[in-house]
């Protein structure tokens, strides 16, 4: 417990020697040194798990993820501890707020972040249908698209073709119409149509070449058509339209276990949206408070800093630090005192060495004019 107690007041940035002192607030930075710990704990897992989207697919994805994880748990947890380490027990309250208000915000930053990737996990089932949904719905526009700007290219062909095949359905039903008449004609049937004469007579027999016309008019209208479909088709291979089809349920998922981390977050945003567009309130809030869960536990050593009040161990520091700073004004000044002093000592010295030379170059200029 010995090894577990050092090792959180060490996590909360507390003097341990002076801490030591002072066993009323070993169990206050016991506190917060663990709830500082967790939250680099949980930021290792949210780093180390967004880092394994952007390789995913590489066989050292783990790898990378791990050693990411690791590093970025770390500069969360440098940070969270130079943020609480940083707030002193000084003041009145309004100056202690106004003291912790940057790191507070800053605390609040972290807690987005490190949130949105343990969002992707706990929301995973739900972002890989919405991602499912979204690469059908793609691909189906992707057709589409693709069937629009063939249909407007190939416009000519394409409209010959409905044509064709029109006057087919045509020639179809008038050829069947024309040989239910003829049938009439030849059994002897009196219609407005038919002479009522039995047997295949004279107007059975014009009948007859009116509809061998309309089969040989059908028969190369048949194969128009399907010279002009070979035409289509080989055209929609060139361009692609027929190996572009939609996806199936094997492909899907495929897709949306190699899907990267930008795919998952803009599917974890959408589904705060129902399909028509207006919000899922129940989703929303879920996300939400997920959210505010993990900036509350950010921003909480800092309340529990600010919510704590002035203890011994906040005295003995601050009295530390004041010993400190007096030593180290002490220290300036008999720096500057001790240079002042030898540079007076340099410059007496030096003096008076000039004066001796001038005094033997005078009395030398004097000789020798004698």
């Amino acid at each position: 417990m010995k090894k577990i107690t050092d090792f959180f007041w060490f996590c909360s940035g507390a003097h341990i020697e002076t801490l030591k002192k002072y066993p009323t607030e070993h169990n206050k930075y016991v506190g917060i040194g663990a709830t500082i710990f967790f939250t680099a704990l949980f930021a290792c897992l949210s780093g180390g798990y967004a880092m394994y989207f952007v390789f995913s697919g590489s066989s050292a994805a783990v790898l990378f993820a791990m050693l990411f994880g690791i590093i970025w748990g770390l500069a969360i947890f440098n940070m969270d501890r130079y943020i609480v380490a940083s707030i002193k027990k000084t003041g009145d309250a309004n100056q202690q707020i106004l003291q912790a208000l940057p790191r507070i915000l800053l605390a609040i930053m972290i807690g987005i972040v490190i949130s949105r990737p343990l969002e992707l996990k706990i929301f995973d089932k739900e972002i890989r249908q919405k991602l499912k949904t979204s690469y059908l719905n793609g691909q189906r526009s992707k057709i589409d698209t693709l069937n629009r700007a063939f249909s407007d290219k190939y416009s000519i062909e394409l409209a010959k073709f409905e044509e064709l095949k029109s006057e087919k359905d045509s020639l179809e039903k008038d050829i069947n119409r024309s040989r239910y008449i003829l049938n009439q004609e030849v059994f002897g049937d009196k219609t407005n149509q038919t002479s009522g004469v039995t047997g295949f007579g004279t107007y059975a027999k014009q009948k007859q070449a009116v509809i061998d016309q309309k089969e040989a008019r059908l028969i190369q209208v048949r194969n128009d058509i399907q010279r002009i479909d070979d035409i289509i088709n080989r055209r929609k291979e060139m361009e692609g339209l027929n190996s572009t089809l939609l996806f199936n349920e094997k492909q899907l998922d495929s897709l949306a276990n190699v899907a990267g981390f930008a795919d998952r977050n803009y599917a974890l945003g959408q589904l705060s949206f129902n399909p028509d567009g207006s919000r899922d309130v129940d989703t929303y809030l879920a996300i939400s408070f997920i959210s505010f869960l993990f900036i509350l536990l950010e921003c909480l050593p800092v309340f529990v800093k600010l919510m704590s009040d002035k203890g011994p161990y906040d005295v003995a520091l601050q009295n530390i630090e004041s010993v400190a700073i007096h030593n180290s004004e002490k220290e300036k000044d008999h720096e500057i005192i001790v240079t002042d002093n030898t540079l007076d000592t340099l410059n007496n010295a030096e003096i008076g060495k000039k004066k001796i030379l001038i005094e033997r170059r005078v009395k030398k200029d004097l000789e020798d004019n004698s």
